[in-house]
């Protein structure tokens, strides 16, 4: 079975311009990446689990903040390469620190060298406009873009 994950879209006009929270990945593989590397705050789950539940508790987990609505868009989910099922929802809402904390986790580092490390399971926070997130983010996630931007145009 596929796995699936689900996270949060957080987004926030700033002087009228959309700007949407990302996540970068920590631990050593990313240290130096930017481009192509950011991601919606999110994670896997399994069945029985309320996705949206796991898509709160992981946007707190990987930048220690929480959303204070419950106004929830639902996004359409996307499949990625690997197979794996992605469901977001949008949420508006500003944190004056984006980042604040993450979870640990441990691997072995350096490569076969049987010591265990613990890194930061996201080591940045920040928003980011349409434009600069669609060159920051992980290709596969981009979807969950063009439809919040479609989602929230006001039309005449």
């Amino acid at each position: 079975m596929a796995k699936k994950s689900a996270g949060l879209l957080v987004y926030h006009y700033f002087n009228e311009v959309l700007k949407v929270l990302l996540v970068h990945p920590g631990g050593p593989f990313f240290i130096k990446k930017d481009a192509g590397v950011w991601s919606i705050p999110k994670g896997e789950y399994e069945d029985g689990e309320d996705p949206l539940t796991v898509a709160k508790r992981e946007l707190e987990e990987e930048t220690g903040n929480v959303v204070m609505n419950d106004n929830f868009i639902a996004l359409t989910p996307v499949k990625i390469k690997s197979g794996k099922v992605i469901s977001v929802w949008a949420a508006a809402s500003y944190f004056e620190q984006p980042f604040i904390s993450s979870n640990l986790f441990s691997m072995e580092w350096p490569p076969k060298s049987g010591r265990q490390q613990l890194f930061y399971e996201t080591d940045n926070a920040a928003y980011f406009t349409i434009e600069e997130a669609s060159e920051k983010m992980n290709t596969g996630q981009l979807p969950f873009l063009a439809e919040l931007v479609k989602k929230l145009e006001v039309k005449d």
